[in-house]
């Protein structure tokens, strides 16, 4: 029993533990929080949601994604979840990430900051997602994909905007 009150008090320090942001991701410092969004593309007008979150001690940001799309007259309503992974190689300074989806895909990017702090691309052969801040609280994403046997050749397929969700302020 004591065992037992002993590892739930060292689980919930963890838990309670908030991961301290490493200097790696000082380029993508702007997507760190929880965001909802909407837009448009091939998959047809949704709205959702996401999350960018350090994870693992801060050595790893975790984006958690979420789509819904009502139902038209091409298709019934659906949902799309995604899972991507951001992370370096030890002794590597370039960031990669790696994207998981619940229709089988796994998507291998390498990160691409913009100089200015203000932009992201996470880039394949044949898909491009770039985040753009818009504002403080705000930004652009774009998903681009290229056709199979051109690489590189991206045409757009979603468009969004997301805003940052505010934590409620606590009163003491």
């Amino acid at each position: 029993m004591r065992l037992w009150l002993v590892l739930l008090a060292v689980s919930m320090t963890f838990a309670q533990t908030p991961a301290k942001l490493d200097d790696r991701w000082a380029p993508l410092a702007f997507l760190i929080g929880d965001w909802t969004g909407e837009g448009g593309g091939g998959p047809g007008q949704g709205s959702g949601g996401f999350s960018f979150l350090p994870d693992q001690g801060g050595k790893i940001l975790i984006r958690k994604n979420r789509a819904d799309y009502p139902a038209s007259k091409d298709h019934p309503a659906f949902s799309h979840t995604d899972l991507m992974i951001v992370y370096n190689e030890p002794g590597e300074t370039k960031l990669l990430a790696i994207y998981f989806d619940m229709e089988d895909h796994v998507i291998h990017y390498t990160v691409e900051p913009s100089a200015d702090g203000n932009s992201v691309q996470f880039v394949s052969e044949n898909f491009r997602l770039t985040y753009r801040k818009t504002g403080p609280d705000s930004l652009a994403l774009k998903f681009e994909i290229a056709p199979p046997g051109k690489p590189g050749a991206y045409a757009p397929y979603i468009d969004a905007t997301a805003r940052r969700n505010q934590k409620p302020e606590t009163k003491n």
